[in-house]
């Protein structure tokens, strides 16, 4: 009994100690942790990933206006109606000729036309001095200017400093008084409102104000920062009521985008690193460990050689250097007589003198040397071994 009452007070004691640390640890967390709330700005997805007026096509939808927003212009399917507003955000020199006059066509009918000036991203290929060629501007009477000038301010009530078109390219008209202009003749228009019509056409430098948001780094933490530019800066939302005044409620606006889908590569880049970057590092990490040596390169062992020549020399020496040699004058004698047999029977069939006599008249070498060769030389006679073997083969050559 004194045993088990030991052992209960000590199971106690360690549970009252146990329950003791653990209600200080939790009033320890209590006191010391501090709930904290951060906002993550994830890249878009879906529909906002590729297209950049998503924004603006939302904005306007809950505003009760009626959005046809697609990729391409496509008159056939989508007929524009004489309120309506079409805002190309896609480069106008991919008009055809023929869209190009069933839109000016629309046009003198009551529509609202916003186009923007060819962008620079696709002068590559054009020489130093030349400037794009696009027929809907050259309806309108609208030439390209070639210098790039500063930013145009822009102040809104209750907003800071703005500058906007500092990117795009400027124009200017030939004999065309537009309604409405921002800029000056010297360093060209900006935007510019002109009548066709019965209806308006707006060109502008560009139409980066209308997009979802600015451009945003993949590596750099950005995701903790703001989202900034685009639909999102007041400014750039009074410039867009503004522009889209004209039709604006009356009938369908037409969004016409270029969808901006990044290559592959580029997503790789920007959005995988959390995957390219530990299997770059477990690749060098093997090559380190297949690496052997710093230094020179050693050159390669040489390989086996398979030469059925070297194989008999080999075979030869070794059995003359354990006292074979015998063997091989033997396998040579036999060798040139079996040719004698081919090349002179009846020699071949004689024996003693009367067959050297015949093979000396047939080969033309003394009949002693031939006696001689005939004979099984000392096998500790390496130089008459020698001899003999040479003059074998020699006369097997001969018969």
């Amino acid at each position: 009994m004194t045993a088990a009452r030991r052992n209960g007070r000590i199971v106690g004691g360690g549970l009252v100690v146990s329950f003791v640390l653990l209600a200080l640890v939790v009033i320890w967390f209590r006191h010391t942790y501090v709930r904290v709330e951060k906002t993550l700005y994830l890249p878009p997805s879906g529909e906002a990933a590729y297209n950049p007026l998503y924004a603006l096509a939302r904005t306007l939808e809950a505003d009760g206006v009626e959005v046809n927003a697609r990729q391409r212009l496509m008159l056939d399917d989508n007929a524009l109606g004489a309120r309506d507003t079409l805002l190309l955000f896609n480069d106008p020199r991919a008009l055809s000729p023929t869209e190009t006059e069933r839109l000016l066509a629309w046009v003198e009918q009551g529509g609202h036309l916003i186009v923007r000036t060819p962008m620079r991203s696709f002068e590559d290929g054009l020489a130093d001095g030349d400037v794009p060629h696009t027929e809907l501007l050259d309806q309108l009477s609208v030439w390209l200017v070639e210098e790039d000038p500063d930013c145009e301010a822009f102040q809104v009530e209750g907003e800071g400093h703005h500058v906007e078109f500092c990117r795009g390219r400027r124009f200017a008209f030939d004999g065309v008084v537009p309604e409405l202009s921002w800029g000056n003749l010297q360093a060209g228009y900006v935007y510019a409102r002109v009548a066709h019509g019965r209806g308006k056409v707006d060109v502008l430098a560009d139409l980066d104000f209308l997009v979802n948001t600015g451009e945003r780094g993949g590596m750099d933490g950005s995701v903790e920062a703001a989202p900034e530019g685009g639909l999102r800066d007041g400014p750039h939302r009074a410039l867009a009521r503004q522009v889209l005044a004209p039709n604006y409620g009356r009938g369908t606006m037409h969004l016409v985008y270029a969808a901006e889908m990044p290559t592959l590569w580029r997503t790789l880049l920007l959005r995988g690193w959390m995957v390219w970057i530990p299997l770059m590092l477990a690749l060098a990490a093997w090559l380190w460990m297949r690496m052997q040596r710093f230094g020179p390169p050693v050159p390669s062992p040489a390989g086996e050689r398979r030469s059925l020549l070297e194989h008999v020399r080999a075979s030869g020496e070794h059995l003359y250097r354990y006292g074979r040699g015998v063997m091989l004058y033997s396998a040579v004698r036999q060798a040139f007589l079996a040719q004698l047999r081919r090349r002179d029977p009846v020699a071949a069939a004689l024996s003693g003198d009367p067959q050297i006599e015949a093979v000396a008249a047939r080969t033309g070498l003394p009949a002693e040397r031939i006696r001689t060769a005939l004979n099984a030389p000392a096998s500790h006679d390496r130089k008459a071994f020698r001899d003999r073997i040479s003059l074998l083969i020699q006369l097997r050559n001969r018969l």
